[in-house]
């Protein structure tokens, strides 16, 4: 009888402890904690941890959960046209890809000293992939990014440049470390939006860190802009403290379409 007393008081105690662990969790706005201390409880007694042993174990879990959680959300945020991380680049493809300084770019070091990053080369030649790679590299690492075509930014200055607004939008977009600028050279620019480019670009001349995609060399910005006086300022200030990477090469998207052209002759259909 004695034992089962003892033994019910035992389930009523932990019964409270886990109704107080679930207070403390909606308290803390951890909603995962209470999951981690239970499930790592009956291993903490088995090995003998410590209760600072427990406890670290317990908060590290809700720490690490949080951090995904958050990558995940500042990567949604971000607005890439798709995700494509730096691990899937095609190194063998894309040989000119220096792979000892994407790696060291990869550690978000240079977002802290406000550096860019430009990516020159032709169409299809992984660009994109590796802006948008370092971009979600930044999202894990706890930075704030956002993607956009060079179009698309122009686009969004100039809607907050007609609305007596544009001071404040590049003041805003400054507090984010790292702004992906894809595409520059596809199409060109008016006066009014090669300006605001500059204002852009100039807005973030060492506060704040620029990636840039184009498939044209340096040389020819000055027809994409329209003035090669703009041009050459606003180049100045990209590369002033920047990484420059030029890739070379085919199409990675056409690397597939001289054998499905030969696959789809007539002689090879009729066999």
């Amino acid at each position: 009888m004695t034992t089962r007393k003892t033994t019910g008081s035992m389930v009523d105690a932990d019964a409270d402890i886990a109704r107080e662990l679930a207070h403390l969790s909606r308290a803390l706005k951890a909603p995962r904690l209470l999951a981690s201390a239970q499930r790592l409880g009956p291993i903490a007694r088995e090995a003998g941890w410590s209760h600072e042993q427990y406890l670290t174990a317990v908060l590290s879990q809700e720490v690490s959960s949080r951090e995904a959680s958050g990558a995940l959300i500042r990567v949604k945020a971000a607005g890439f046209d798709s995700l494509k991380s730096l691990e899937e680049f095609n190194y063998d493809f894309q040989p000119a890809a220096p792979r000892d300084v994407i790696a060291h770019l990869a550690t978000g070091t240079y977002m802290h000293e406000g550096r860019n990053i430009v990516l020159l080369g032709p169409p299809g030649t992984g660009k994109t992939h590796l802006a948008t790679g370092l971009g979600i590299k930044a999202c894990h690492q706890g930075q704030r990014v956002l993607f956009n075509s060079a179009t698309g930014w122009v686009n969004r200055l100039t809607t907050s440049y007609r609305a007596g607004t544009l001071g404040n939008e590049l003041a805003r977009l400054r507090r984010y470390p790292l702004l992906i600028v894809d595409e520059v050279g596809y199409l060109p620019f008016e006066t009014e939006a090669a300006n605001l480019f500059f204002q852009l670009v100039s807005s973030r001349y060492e506060h704040a860190s620029l990636i840039l995609t184009s498939n044209l060399p340096f040389s020819g910005w000055g027809e994409v802009f329209g003035n090669h006086t703009v041009a050459a300022a606003m180049i100045d200030r990209i590369v002033h403290h920047a990484e420059v990477i030029t890739l070379k090469g085919n199409s990675y998207r056409l690397k597939d379409t001289p054998t499905r052209l030969a696959s789809e002759k007539p002689e090879n259909k009729a066999q």
